[in-house]
């Protein structure tokens, strides 16, 4: 029964059908052949969904998107061109540096990489810098955007992994940073090559200037994370002050939002918000389904009798995680993989909030590699470059974010990583 799930769910997708729906559907047959009372389906959506930690998904989500329809994006990248703008290929630096600014403040790769994107692009293409390669790049910054918290993939790997939210959010700073910095390196290297030119001249009234007028973005992780460190909020809670903050400053402060741009950022958000709840919904199903025909540790176990090497073991457990993110989407792909390989890791003795890092690096990763690649379509979108052109160009920044990921897994005291 389980095959004809998967074979049915592999089907769905293959037709096109909403991801939702392929993993509703194929579990709802395999239950009804089962013999199992289909009452158990609406309990276990109901359940899946249950948590006061999911109250935080549609928050940073709606936080994220009105930071990104307002200037905020705008004067982080005009600090970011201040600090590093100087140096040969600045803008490349100043696109993974934006990147990781936002990322702090959206929990999201799509909102990042549109943020950024729609911020840079008409200035990279004024400075003669190769436009498939720009585009890249910021489709690859795009992706510490779910690494550096806030993050909402961390937030739903939590609710299932029955981890701690805060301990992720705190060890997930480091990794993203070297993403950051990998990505960095590999767009330095390449400015040499190209010979593209050194931007804005290093001037320190200029780096007060923009940094006064980004304060008031760079205090929303400030605000966020301080708050949940500190124990003043739970992550729940922040998320909402995210919001109420955001609100405030883009109506009141910067006052780049009307009131009917609100309106349309809400719409926009409590879109995805009911896809990204839809799919945890018809997860939870699955994930039932699984633990109860005891299927994840059958394939604990199988996997461990393949090597009892752990090193060789991780490497496997990597190459599913990325090759899972090329197909699926990072929130179902982090819901269905999950359940079925922790059991493995707990039976490896590795720390969940360790391997929590892990997956998220992984489908994060996923979002620049085609055919599910939101980031090189949002790129595509605001560059209006074809796919095919920026597919290409991706390969160097896809490959340093994949040695950033093995160092997270095989070094973790170099990433920083406590488990305490």
């Amino acid at each position: 029964m389980t095959l004809v799930l998967f074979g049915l769910f592999f089907l769905f997708m293959l037709l096109g059908v909403p991801i939702a729906f392929a993993i509703g559907a194929s579990t709802l047959y395999a239950l009804s052949q089962s013999g199992v009372p289909l009452m158990v389906v609406t309990q276990q959506m109901f359940q899946g969904i249950n948590s006061f930690a999911l109250v935080a998904v549609p928050m940073f989500i709606l936080a994220g998107d009105l930071m990104a329809q307002g200037k905020v994006s705008e004067k982080l990248v005009n600090f970011a061109d201040a600090l590093v703008g100087f140096m040969r290929g600045g803008l490349s630096i100043v696109s993974v540096m934006a990147g990781m600014f936002f990322a702090a403040i959206s929990g999201s790769g799509a909102a990042t990489t549109a943020a950024v994107g729609s911020s840079l692009v008409p200035e990279l293409k004024r400075k003669g810098y190769d436009p498939a390669s720009a585009a890249s790049l910021i489709a690859a910054s795009g992706t510490i955007g779910v690494v550096i918290p806030p993050s909402v993939p961390m937030i739903i790997y939590a609710v299932i992994a029955q981890q701690s939210v805060s301990k992720l959010f705190l060890n997930g700073f480091i990794p993203g940073v070297a993403m950051g910095l990998g990505l960095m390196v590999i767009a330095i290297t390449q400015a040499y090559k190209r010979q593209y030119p050194h931007g804005t001249a290093l001037s320190l009234a200029t780096i007060w200037c923009t940094f006064k007028d980004a304060s008031w973005g760079l205090m929303t992780p400030v605000i966020i994370l301080g708050g949940i460190f500190s124990g003043i909020f739970t992550p729940s809670e922040a998320a909402v002050v995210a919001v109420n903050y955001a609100l405030v400053v883009s109506l009141f402060v910067y006052r780049d939002l009307t009131p009917r741009a609100v309106y349309q950022v809400l719409i926009r958000s409590a879109i995805t918000t009911s896809v990204i709840m839809l799919v945890i919904a018809m997860s939870a199903v699955l994930s039932w389904t699984l633990s109860s025909w005891q299927v994840p540790g059958a394939i604990a176990q199988s996997v461990l009798s393949l090597s009892e090497n752990p090193y060789v073991i991780m490497l496997l457990i990597v190459a599913v995680i990325l090759l899972t993110g090329v197909f699926i989407e990072t929130a179902s792909a982090l819901i269905i993989l999950t359940p079925v390989l922790l059991p493995l890791i707990l039976q490896l003795g590795i720390d969940p909030v360790h391997f929590g890092l892990i997956i998220v690096m992984g489908l994060a990763i996923g979002m620049i590699t085609p055919p599910v690649a939101i980031n090189l379509y949002v790129a595509s979108s605001v560059t209006r470059l074809p796919l095919e052109q920026i597919t290409r160009a991706i390969i160097p920044y896809l490959l340093g974010l994949i040695g950033v990921l093995l160092l997270v897994v095989y070094v973790p005291m170099l990433m920083g990583w406590s488990g305490h």
